[in-house]
């Protein structure tokens, strides 16, 4: 039997659990589909030595960088994004994806207008280099906003210095110039649904789109807060979904 699972720490929000399971036992699948809580990456190792029939895992936080130099090979985009999120168990190889900016892609774009040519990205992290990615490919440029924008610039491997400002910097000018907003840190995220990015909220406006990653709850308070001001908003759970089906066509290559 097949197995396929899902590292990182902590896993307890996690959805990919219950839609893999609901999958395999919708099509009739022998496979598994298992959580693997993993405080340190280097415990990889040991899972796959455990875990013989282990043919794929999705990586979240906070290893989608960390994994990094435990691969054999890596796709061309998530080089250059930088960050995993998928990795394919083939022959004793591990082959590393990023799945996260397709579905991410495929979830903003019926949200966009014309004039949005310019977003704020919040947070550094790996499923902000997979948003920024997927911005640019949607020739849409990005800023990212980060609580220590100096030490998130100087930890940048890529190619591309990217625009890295502080929560202090965002004013009436460049709220207004950035009309989408993309919440890529962990905060609402359950059980700490009470907190949200500190921006400006009463700079947001009825043109602004705010998307946001966290999918539980399925409203979070930056999107509560946001809709009260008039945006558009919406949850990550479609590209959780977008991403997970993308991942299952690496793992089988169907």
């Amino acid at each position: 039997m097949r197995e396929f699972g899902l590292i990182g720490y902590p896993l307890g929000h996690s959805f990919s659990g219950n839609f893999f399971s609901e999958k395999f036992r919708r099509e009739g699948l022998q496979c598994t589909y298992n959580l693997f809580p993993m405080p340190n990456i280097g415990e990889i190792t040991a899972l796959l030595e455990s875990h013989p029939q282990l043919a794929g895992v999705n990586v979240t936080i906070p290893h989608k960088e960390r994994v990094l130099p435990y691969l054999d090979s890596i796709s061309d985009d998530a080089r250059h994004i930088g960050a995993i999120n998928v990795i394919r168990i083939h022959n004793g190889k591990l082959e590393g994806y990023n799945t996260d900016w397709h579905g991410f892609a495929d979830s903003v774009k019926p949200l966009l207008r014309p004039d949005v040519r310019k977003a704020l990205i919040l947070g550094t992290g790996g499923s902000s280099k997979a948003v920024a990615y997927a911005l640019r490919q949607l020739k849409i440029g990005v800023t990212f906003v980060s609580r220590k924008p100096e030490k998130a610039l100087h930890d940048n491997e890529s190619e591309i210095k990217p625009d890295i400002i502080g929560y202090d910097s965002l004013d009436e000018k460049t709220m207004s110039a950035n009309p989408l907003i993309v919440n890529c840190t962990p905060l609402g995220t359950y059980p700490d649904i009470g907190s949200a990015p500190d921006i400006p909220y009463h700079l947001i406006t009825e043109h602004h789109i705010c998307h946001d990653l966290v999918y539980n709850p399925e409203r979070t308070e930056f999107m509560r807060r946001c809709a009260e001001r008039g945006a558009t908003v919406k949850n990550g759970l479609e590209m959780l979904h977008n991403q997970a089906l993308l991942s299952w066509k690496i793992w089988t290559r169907r």
